[in-house]
């Protein structure tokens, strides 16, 4: 057996982040990883799944330019070997980034599938290389991620049927494809294949699309999706899949009752990701699972299991963590400062921006206003749309600048974004709301002419008394 300080078990965000703080506080670190470092966020999901996405922004301002703007461009076709080339060239230039920090900072990647052989105890490797044990001075981070949702009995193909995980890498663009899940991901996947030129339906069996976001973003998110020509059709269920040579055929049944049969080339299932524990050897090491399979922190200040020296970062913590990848980088460093013997600040979780890369996109961080309201606050909340500011109408695609404060020019509750670019704003709202600022600390700083932050500055002063304009 060898020894170590810190073993970390997955090499995703919040695996590396505590991989690499870890380290850079002097600790011997070796991380395991089975597959590539980076994770699902860099191979699989955020990184590449933007990068595409910003592909469709490109084909969607082609229309803009000629339909709005007078300017005589078309598109004649999309290159999808060309457009997957870049994406991967982007992909991997991030991959070797990674390595290279890991190995500047001295930390000892290993590489194969980690099992638990005890508290402070890991096995590394498989087959003809089982028996690596390692053991650790400090604590054990277990970081292994997450893996798309499955529906019982529709196993995904790869083709007509995929899983977020593989829907970029699928053969080719489908000319039609049902969406199932209006949740970020497959908000995401909806308006990417609708700027490719797909037909697509968004099925999601809550009443709304982001059913944990503000009732308005969801209601200004529907109307662009459908101003697009995206097929929503939020409050139904899918009852039935057949899959054949053509594509699916999928039945669903809506809230009144009402069953109607859908055809498409492809079916990409958005249904949530489930935890990955299985392998791991949880039970020689201590910490227990809940229901859903997460594996919950006893303390949530040290995001330490109920088995000392053993942490959990990312996809495993249960809610109140988000699983985020910008929270899973936090939820590494404060594990790596706390096996360094330091005492961090706990993660704030109210505090950590929610986005959706979508057309329009949604940016959010805080409490809805039905939250606020069902926590008892004494608030107000106020919006204006983005065209009431210039920059917003020289974007001309519509959106919404939602604030929710304490009466009175008090602390700022919630901020919810609709509309483009609200990705690149959500920023500051993050700081307003965590370091607790009141409506009229915010109004005292000066928003540059012509933004689209106007628009948060300008309903801060409304809230603050000050407002300029009537909103």
């Amino acid at each position: 057996m060898r020894e170590t300080d810190v073993i970390v078990i997955g090499g995703g965000t919040g695996g590396y982040s505590t991989a690499l703080r870890a380290a850079a506080l002097g600790l011997d670190v070796v991380l395991a990883e089975r597959d590539l470092v980076g994770g699902t966020c860099l191979h699989r999901g955020c990184i590449p799944s933007k990068a595409m996405l910003h592909a469709a922004e490109l084909v969607d301002g082609i229309a803009e330019a000629r339909e709005r703007w007078g300017v005589k461009a078309a598109l004649e076709s999309v290159d999808w070997s060309a457009l997957t080339a870049t994406r991967d060239d982007i992909v991997g230039r991030n991959h070797r980034g990674v390595e290279g920090h890991l190995a500047h900072a001295g930390v000892h990647v290993v590489r194969g599938t980690a099992t638990l052989t005890g508290p402070r105890a890991v096995r590394i490797g498989s087959g003809a290389e089982a028996g690596s044990g390692w053991t650790a001075r400090r604590g054990i981070v277990l970081a292994t991620g997450s893996r798309p949702r499955t529906l019982p009995g529709l196993e995904p193909d790869g083709a007509r049927v995929v899983t977020s995980d593989d829907a970029l890498f699928a053969p080719g663009l489908p000319g039609s494809v049902l969406v199932l899940g209006g949740g970020a991901i497959g908000v995401e996947y909806a308006s990417l294949h609708r700027s490719m030129g797909a037909e697509v339906t968004l099925v999601e069996a809550a009443e709304r699309l982001l059913p944990l976001e503000d009732a308005d973003v969801s209601r200004y998110l529907t109307r662009g999706l459908k101003k697009r020509g995206v097929d929503v059709r939020a409050g139904a269920r899918l009852e039935n899949v057949v899959v054949h040579e053509g594509g699916v055929r999928a039945t669903l049944r809506t809230a009144r009752g009402e069953v109607r049969t859908l055809e498409a080339e492809r079916l990409l299932v958005a249904v949530g990701r489930v935890p990955v524990t299985d392998g791991l050897g949880l039970a020689a090491a201590g910490p227990a699972t809940d229901a859903r399979g997460f594996v919950p922190p006893a303390d949530w200040s040290r995001l330490e299991t109920a088995v000392p020296g053993v942490h959990v970062v990312g996809d495993l913590l249960p809610p109140p963590s988000p699983g985020l990848a910008h929270a899973s980088f936090a939820e590494g460093l404060l594990v790596a400062e706390t096996l360094a013997g330091r005492a961090p600040r706990p993660v704030d979780y109210s505090a950590v921006p929610r986005v959706t890369y979508s057309a329009p996109q949604t940016a959010s961080v805080g409490l809805t206003e039905d939250e606020a309201r069902e926590r008892g606050h004494d608030y107000e909340a106020n919006s204006m749309p983005l065209t009431a500011v210039a920059k917003g109408m020289v974007h001309g695609q519509g959106g919404l600048v939602k604030v929710v404060a304490e009466k009175g020019g008090g602390r700022v509750l919630g901020v919810h974004l609709v509309g483009p670019h609200v990705s690149e704003m959500i920023a500051q709202s993050q700081l307003v709301v965590g370091w607790d600022a009141d409506t009229a600390d915010v109004a005292q700083h000066v928003h540059p002419h012509p933004t689209l932050s106007e628009a948060v500055g300008e309903v801060m002063l409304s809230l603050a008394g000050r407002g300029l304009h009537q909103v």
